[in-house]
């Protein structure tokens, strides 16, 4: 997903031209983001992650680093009910 943005909008990526026009680079706060996000959960020696397990934990983490998760939580529980039971009051066995 990430690749896919970064090849599509390849063109408007000129980091080389940024850096020499004076810009500022927000390299450092995306490495340090990166590090928590990533590197301090999932570098961990002998550590196997799925992709999909690897994906589910840097989502609850970014949810959890944002102070999203309540909110996030309720939304996902209240769903979670819905999916596995409105079927019941649809055909009237609730």
């Amino acid at each position: 997903m990430c690749a896919g943005y970064l090849l599509k909008n390849k063109e408007r990526l000129q980091y080389g031209e940024a850096l020499k026009s004076g810009f500022p680079i927000a390299s450092g706060v995306i490495e340090g983001a990166c590090r928590h996000l990533i590197n301090d959960r999932l570098d961990i020696t002998g550590a196997r992650w799925s992709l999909q397990g690897a994906e589910a934990v840097l989502k609850l983490r970014s949810l959890k680093s944002s102070g999203d998760f309540e909110s996030y939580w309720k939304f996902y529980k209240k769903m979670s009910k819905k999916r596995n039971y409105d079927f019941l009051e649809v055909n009237n066995f609730g």
